[in-house]
């Protein structure tokens, strides 16, 4: 859900902007080959972020974190 006047974040972002090496070999691979699995393997389960860096990253970009309320 987009927020009036607000940008998503778009998937991968984080990782394109800090130059991740596996998303620079991801972005090398076909999409949808095994090699492209493989490597989208190494993000699911041992990505080279943690998710304090995330978080802050999502800080100093502008991001908000929202949901809505019960």
């Amino acid at each position: 859900m987009t927020i009036e006047g607000h940008a998503d974040y778009k998937r991968r972002e984080f990782c394109k902007d800090v130059k991740c090496p596996v998303q620079t070999e991801l972005d090398a691979q076909k999409d949808g080959s095994d090699e492209y699995e493989k490597v989208r393997k190494i993000c699911k389960v041992d990505c080279r972020y943690t998710t304090y860096q995330f978080h802050h990253w999502l800080i100093d970009k502008g991001y908000l974190l929202v949901r809505p309320e019960k």
